[in-house]
């Protein structure tokens, strides 16, 4: 597994790609062996990385970010990266990568393929973990780099609405897991979790309603959701000190809004996120 120095030295910039319902960034070792008839049709896992651009995430974090990511995927899982920030010139939420992983055929499924075939294809399932990394991790690294406080906006319930759409419009996945790089202040038209550019002390039950009123819940098809880098503050911010009646409502609030977004809150990292993504 790469680190993310190394990562960080190979990204290249790349155009944002606009989302699609139906789209493979991996090539499958399937097509490539010519032995589409072989491939696994079990549905897997899904998991969705999602990078809020308008807050600078710390490398230590990052690094923890890439090392949960690596250790969760395995072969014949699905991974999405998407980016956000607000909805202004060049700044919106974007698909940066979506790919799946080949899961290895059973042994009595290959009995009767050509030999050059599977030689091919078993070349293909060793190396496609490296071209994942490589694909996915250079998207990545890159998103976080082009973080910005500069951004006055963040619009993360409207991002996290229109990713439980685009789940919904291509949903092949048994289980999907959501794994957010985010300050998770909110900072919209809709509401603000600042006031006098201090982090809020949220009444959970008026911002609910809020989001209620503005049809800000999503439906998440029952993801897990882990979030890391909640309640990160910028420089634009006074106040450096989060005390944990602030942190703990920013919590609450977002456990019940996941709980109303079709989704659970699985980890709340505030802001490292301890275990790994189950």
């Amino acid at each position: 597994m790469k680190g993310l120095k190394l990562l960080l030295l190979a990204a290249l910039v790349m155009p944002g790609i606009a989302m699609a319902s139906e789209r493979n960034d991996l090539q499958s070792c399937y097509d490539t062996a010519q032995l589409p008839e072989l491939k696994p049709v079990a549905p897997g896992r899904e998991l969705i990385v999602v990078v809020d651009e308008t807050v600078p995430v710390p490398e230590d974090i990052q690094k923890q970010a890439w090392g949960q990511i690596s250790r969760f995927v395995q072969p014949g899982d699905s991974v999405k990266l998407y980016s956000f920030s607000a909805f202004l010139p060049g700044e919106y939420l974007r698909l940066l990568y979506a790919g799946k992983l080949d899961k290895k055929a059973e042994e009595d499924a290959r009995d009767d393929a050509s030999a050059r075939k599977l030689r091919t294809l078993d070349q293909c399932l060793a190396s496609q973990p490296r071209n994942f990394e490589a694909g996915f991790g250079k998207l990545f690294v890159k998103s976080l780099r082009e973080a910005r406080e500069d951004i006055p906006r963040s619009e993360i319930m409207n991002a996290l609405r229109k990713i439980g759409e685009d789940i919904k419009a291509s949903d092949k996945a048994s289980d999907h897991v959501v794994f957010l790089i985010s300050d998770m202040l909110e900072n919209s038209d809709y509401t603000s979790f600042y006031a006098k550019n201090q982090i809020r002390n949220l009444v959970v039950a008026d911002e609910l309603k809020k989001a209620q009123t503005h049809n800000l819940f999503a439906d998440l098809s029952g993801a897990r959701i882990y979030v890391t880098g909640a309640g990160l503050i910028t420089d634009g911010v006074k106040q450096s000190y989060r005390s944990g009646k602030t942190m703990d409502a920013l919590n609450q609030f977002w456990g019940e809004y996941f709980s109303h977004s079709n989704a659970s809150l699985s980890g709340f990292g505030t802001p490292s996120l301890g275990g790994d993504l189950k």
